[in-house]
């Protein structure tokens, strides 16, 4: 009699996972300096000019239409969990607009000679399950016969058009809000070591499928000018993607910002992931840092983040109010995080 075979840990048939498999700043922004600009159409509000979290097209002055697609590698063991943490992060674009997702298309590769058809079908399962929980069906997709797992979602929403946010338009003298804690790639790398509490792992769940549906709510608050989510490029790398778009310097305060509760054991530890290098390589160039801060904080700074929260530039006279209510919205590690001053295009940590 045979011994059953032992199914591969999902993590284990990827070379990486989450966000953190995203192309590093420095490479996209190469391979996109020869892109066509947005050019003569009009309707185009949000292209690819200022790498901002989704495309948008203006139907008719009153409407937009926001478009999205987002895909990884499994960052956890569970299908079904990967499945919900995939779409949650892809439909997290359009929310960063200030719009609402009204259907979403799947992107499906697996290694069907690798895997089990079961597992697949709790990883669609999961993603149709957050679409749900966000109001909107799973209508169609595509699949593909693919070395390594890989699933997300195209998402397409709708916001008014003098709604819409950008990354590009914080003010000087905005104050900052953080909707979610930071250091999910470095629990994702305590989990491929097999080093990652219960209590952590659980935290990190609650972090990556917790929808960010504030953003519609945001998109319509006139004291918000700014917005965009964190994901793989860390905090300083979404932040600064605000300061070149917007011309302005983001100040930071290392002290303010919101981390997961073992985000800064497990990076002094050596738990940190490779695109946190690649990051900084990308950008490390027009970010200052406080003197004599230690390599580990800096990799909490640099960690990619997948489905990460919403950073969100707003009138100074509200930030508190605003804080207050996002966290009551069920965000309760949302914080104000830093500043937005006139300057140079760079980030200072302070």
């Amino acid at each position: 009699m045979h011994a059953p075979v032992e199914k591969p840990r999902l993590t284990s048939l990827a070379h990486g996972g989450g966000c953190g498999c995203k192309l590093a700043p420095a490479v996209l922004q190469d391979l996109l300096s020869e892109m066509p600009r947005t050019g003569p159409f009009a309707s185009l509000l949000v292209g690819t000019d200022t790498a901002d979290d989704a495309a948008v097209w203006d139907l008719d002055g009153k409407t937009s239409v926001i478009a999205t697609t987002d895909f990884f590698m499994p960052m956890v063991d569970d299908p079904h969990t990967f499945g919900r943490i995939a779409a949650t992060n892809a439909i997290s674009d359009v929310y960063a607009m200030g719009g609402s997702p009204i259907f979403a298309l799947a992107i499906v590769g697996m290694p069907i000679d690798k895997m089990d058809p079961a597992d697949i079908r709790q990883i669609l399962a999961g993603g149709a399950a957050v679409c749900a929980q966000a109001g909107i069906p799973v209508a169609g997709g595509h699949s593909i016969d693919c070395p390594e797992p890989v699933y997300g979602l195209a998402v397409i929403g709708t916001c008014p058009t003098a709604q819409v946010k950008r990354n590009s338009v914080a003010r000087p003298g905005d104050r900052l809000i953080l909707t979610k804690g930071i250091g999910v790639g470095i629990y994702s790398a305590a989990i491929k070591k097999g080093q990652l509490p219960a209590a952590a792992y659980d935290e990190m769940i609650a972090s990556t499928t917790l929808l960010n549906r504030v953003g519609a709510e945001l998109g319509a608050d006139t004291r918000a000018s700014a917005m965009t989510d964190v994901t793989g490029f860390g905090i300083l790398g979404h932040s600064l993607e605000m300061a070149r778009g917007s011309g302005v310097t983001v100040r930071l305060d290392l002290s303010s910002l919101p981390f997961l509760g073992e985000a800064a054991r497990l990076a002094e530890a050596g738990f940190v992931t490779g695109a946190s290098h690649r990051n900084w390589k990308s950008y490390g160039e027009a970010v200052t840092l406080p003197e004599g801060i230690a390599d580990w904080q800096r990799h909490l700074l640099t960690d990619p983040q997948t489905s990460g929260g919403l950073l969100v530039a707003v009138d100074p006279d509200h930030a508190d109010a605003l804080t207050a209510h996002i966290r009551e919205a069920g965000y309760p590690l949302a914080s104000i995080v830093g500043t937005v001053v006139a300057g140079e295009a760079r980030v200072e940590v302070r």
